[in-house]
C-alpha cells in the first residue's frame, strides 16, 4: 500500500489490514524460527554425541585392524577387504520441518555377517569389520544431522531477515500510516464540525 495514500476511511481500512496481516506475519516468523532453533539445538547435541562415539569406535576398529595385520598378514588382509561386497542397502528421502526439506538417510541397522571363511582368519579380523561397520552406520547418521543442521540454519538466517523486515521496516510503517490518516481524518471532521458551527450561527444571526 503506497504510504502517501489519500486520507479516506476507505484507505484507512486498508492500511489497518495491512498492519494486522505485517503482526501476524512477524508472529509466524518469530514461531517459525524458534521452533527451527530448538530443532537446530538437539540437533547440535545428536552430533556431539554422535561424533564422540566414532571417534571412539575408530580407535577400537584400527586397533583390532593392526592386531590383524600383525596375526594374518597385511597382504592377506587386504585381499580379503577386497572382496567385501558393495553395501546398496543406503537410500535418502526428504522430511520437512516448517518448510525445510531436511535429509532423511535409511540403511539396514541389521549387523552384517562376514563374508570371508573363517578358518585361515583370526577373531581380530571379525573385530576390526564389526566396529567399521559400526562406523559407517554412525557416520552415516552424522552425515544426515550435519546436512539438516546446515539447512536448518540456512532457513533460520532467512526467516530472521523476514522476521527484522517485518518488525523493523514494515510494521513501523504501517503503524505510522495508520495514525497519519486517522489525525487526518479526525482533523477533517474537526474542521467541518467547526464549519457548520459557523454555517448554523449565521443562519441563526440572520434569522
Amino acid at each position: 500500500m503506497d504510504p502517501n495514500t489519500f486520507p479516506t476511511k476507505g484507505n484507512l481500512i486498508l492500511a489497518k489490514n495491512s498492519l494486522a496481516l505485517a503482526r501476524q506475519g512477524f508472529e509466524l516468523m518469530d514461531k517459525k524460527r524458534n521452533i527451527l532453533i530448538r530443532e537446530l539445538m538437539q540437533l547440535i547435541d545428536e552430533a556431539s554425541d554422535i561424533q564422540n562415539e566414532i571417534d571412539t569406535t575408530f580407535s577400537e576398529a584400527y586397533r583390532a585392524l593392526q592386531r590383524a595385520n600383525i596375526e594374518m598378514g597385511i597382504h592377506n588382509v587386504a585381499e580379503i577387504a577386497e572382496t567385501m561386497p558393495v553395501d546398496d542397502s543406503i537410500q535418502i528421502k526428504l522430511r520437512s520441518i516448517m518448510g525445510t526439506e531436511i535429509p532423511l538417510v535409511e540403511f539396514s541397522e541389521e549387523e552384517r555377517k562376514p563374508e570371508y571363511g573363517f578358518y585361515d582368519t583370526r577373531i581380530s579380523l571379525d573385530e576390526a569389520c564389526f566396529h567399521f561397520d559400526k562406523v559407517k552406520k554412525l557416520t552415516l547418521r552424522l552425515s544426515m544431522i550435519e546436512n539438516s543442521a546446515y539447512r536448518l540454519a540456512t532457513n533460520i538466517k532467512k526467516t530472521q531477515k523476514r522476521a527484522n523486515a517485518l518488525q523493523n521496516i514494515t510494521i513501523p510503517r504501517y503503524t505510522e500510516l495508520v495514525v497519519s490518516i486517522q489525525n487526518a481524518l479526525e482533523e477533517k471532521e474537526r474542521e467541518e464540525f467547526t464549519r457548520l458551527k459557523v454555517i448554523k450561527r449565521r443562519k441563526l444571526n440572520r434569522g
